[in-house]
C-alpha cells in the first residue's frame, strides 16, 4: 500500500511531533535536509516552527504523506516566492521520506504528488529546488522530470575539508502532460 497525500493538513500536535521525528529520523539516516547528524527533536523544532509561521501567513503550504497506520512519513512545503517578477514559481523545501520506507517508490510518489499540488496552485508554472551534491540527490529529481539549471561549487560546508554543491533544480510545470 502507498503513501496517502493531504495538502494543508491540519496543524496539530499528533502532527507536528510526527514531522519533528520524521525530520529527526531522516537527518540522523544521513538525510540531506537541513542537518548533520546527530540532530534530536529540540534540533529540529525551531526549524518547523519557521515553516509554520510561514503556513499561517499564507507563504508555505505542507504536504504530508501518510503511512498504512496514519503516521507521518512523507513531507514537503511548498513556499511561494515573494519577489514581484518571480510569483509564477513556488520553492520547494524539506523533502522528506522516513528511512524505513525508502526504496518503495515513495520518493517518486511525493514529488509526483508535489507536481499535481503545485499544478493546482493559481499562477503557479515551476517548481524550484536546492539539492546538496554528493549524494546523488539530483539524478534522482532528474529522473522525476526535473532539470539541473545551476550549480554553485563547495557552497554548503557539511563539516570542515568536506564542502558540496549547492545544486538548483528545477520542474517546468507548462510542459506537463
Amino acid at each position: 500500500m502507498g503513501l496517502v497525500f493531504e495538502l494543508d493538513p491540519a496543524v496539530t500536535p499528533a502532527l507536528r511531533d510526527g514531522v519533528v521525528a520524521l525530520w529527526v529520523d531522516v537527518s540522523n539516516a544521513g538525510g540531506s535536509v537541513g542537518f548533520v547528524p546527530p540532530v534530536t527533536a529540540g534540533d529540529v523544532r525551531p526549524e518547523l516552527v519557521k515553516h509554520f509561521a510561514a503556513m499561517a501567513e499564507g507563504r508555505t503550504r505542507l504536504l504530508v504523506g501518510r503511512d498504512e497506520e496514519g503516521g507521518v512519513a512523507a513531507t514537503a512545503f511548498l513556499t511561494y516566492n515573494t519577489h514581484r517578477l518571480m510569483r509564477h514559481w513556488v520553492w520547494l523545501y524539506t523533502v522528506m521520506v522516513h528511512p524505513r520506507h525508502q526504496g518503495k517508490g515513495y520518493g517518486r510518489d511525493l514529488l509526483g504528488a508535489v507536481e499535481d499540488a503545485a499544478g493546482g496552485l493559481d499562477g503557479i508554472d515551476a517548481v524550484r529546488l536546492t539539492c546538496r551534491g554528493g549524494e546523488g540527490l539530483e539524478r534522482f529529481y532528474t529522473s522525476c522530470g526535473y532539470k539541473e539549471v545551476g550549480r554553485v561549487p563547495g557552497a554548503i560546508r557539511v563539516a570542515p575539508g568536506d564542502e558540496r554543491d549547492d545544486i538548483t533544480m528545477l520542474l517546468p510545470l507548462a510542459l506537463r502532460d
